[in-house]
């Protein structure tokens, strides 16, 4: 099959397919990050689009204090980005992705809850000591396809839940990527930079009253609005170190957004855009998101690092394109899983932890995460 990207959020916020791409820019090792990202937007800007993935271990090379950790999935690239003519309406791939066959076994922590225990302690060690106030701690998951296509697959995933930013991405290089994020990166149109970083999650209810209840107590926590503020004082910081000085803003904050099997906090923050960065520097003043790191921003990785395992790769990373005039669209890739051969799907999952966090909650809360690829079993 050739390369095939389909993104939810495409140009003007419609669904779009790249195909057929000119060039197909690999970095595999954290050497090649900058160069790959500098060729993306030396095609930008000679008229191409680029679209695709930024893995989260990619960051580690944007800065120095980082550099010494060792963490990185050999099966992927940290950075997968084609190069393309244009991309089309995403109609026609939908709805073949909805007529196949795609069913995925029960998908399971490959974490033990009593390693997940040791970690979250650890973790609360070093929020007390005074190294960070919050960071995003996940575990991985694995399952299996038992039948049909990976195709049929994100086809299934789309029916069970609608989010503004799905992805399907089959570069020939690495995993299969299906992505059914709800969380916003960053858009850049006209100049002006938003990112909608969520933290905060609850259930929906089985009644509609109970979902309400839910909804309200998610709203109304003063543990859950303290976490989110954490998330928008980072990504403001972090807006304005490419943004115009007095530019950005906050419109929205503690907004609750609604799911098929979650309730979520959001908050908005928007800047302008200093005059010609590229998505080089864009990327080393952003990447990661705050939200799936923690604060401080650097200490959060480090501890990250320290505690989990296994390499998040694409997980937390970015999923997007970039267009020849500038503007651009990136998820945050959660929800995300990735498909390899032989049928094998691994993912992650995860929340933020804040000196109140319980252990029982936030792993409770991490399950609730996983409903959205819980049982899948679609029939051609």
């Amino acid at each position: 099959m050739q390369p095939v990207i389909a993104l939810d959020h495409g140009p003007r916020a419609r669904p779009a397919l790249f195909t057929r791409p000119r060039d197909l820019l690999l970095a595999w090792s954290r050497a090649e990050v900058a160069n790959v990202l500098d060729r993306a937007e030396a095609a930008r800007r000679a008229g191409a689009w680029v679209a695709g993935y930024i893995a989260y271990e990619a960051g580690y090379a944007f800065e120095p204090r980082l550099s010494g950790i060792p963490h990185h999935d050999p099966r992927a690239p940290l950075v997968a980005l084609a190069v393309f003519n244009a991309p089309e309406p995403a109609t026609a791939f939908h709805a073949q992705a909805d007529a196949q066959m795609g069913s995925l076994s029960p998908i399971l922590p490959r974490t033990t809850r009593g390693d997940y225990a040791r970690s979250f302690g650890r973790l609360m060690e070093y929020i007390a000591a005074g190294d960070c106030y919050q960071v995003n701690l996940t575990f991985p998951l694995a399952a299996h396809l038992t039948s049909g296509t990976g195709q049929g697959l994100y086809g299934a995933l789309r029916a069970r839940q609608q989010v503004g930013f799905g992805a399907y991405l089959d570069l020939g290089a690495g995993p299969v990527v299906l992505s059914c994020s709800p969380e916003l990166f960053f858009t850049l149109q006209d100049g002006v930079i938003e990112s909608r970083p969520m933290k905060g999650t609850a259930p929906r209810g089985a009644t509609a009253d109970a979902d309400r209840a839910l909804r309200d107590g998610l709203a109304a926590s003063d543990k859950v609005q303290a976490e989110n503020l954490m998330i928008v004082d980072l990504l403001r910081n972090d807006i304005a170190r490419i943004s115009e000085i007095g530019s950005v803003k906050v419109p929205e904050l503690f907004t609750i957004d609604s799911f098929a099997t979650v309730h979520q906090m959001s908050s908005r923050i928007r800047g302008q855009l200093r005059a010609r960065l590229g998505l080089t520097e864009i990327m080393a003043a952003l990447f990661p998101c705050g939200s799936v790191t923690g604060a401080p921003k650097i200490r959060a990785m480090q501890i990250i690092a320290e505690l989990e395992q296994v390499p998040r790769s694409v997980y937390c990373g970015a999923i997007g394109w970039a267009g020849p005039n500038g503007d651009q669209a990136w998820s945050v890739a959660i929800r995300t899983l990735r498909l390899f051969g032989g049928g094998m799907v691994e993912g992650n999952v995860g929340g933020g932890i804040v000196q109140d966090s319980t252990e029982a909650g936030e792993w409770e809360e991490a399950l609730w995460k996983t409903r959205f690829a819980k049982g899948l079993r679609r029939a051609a």
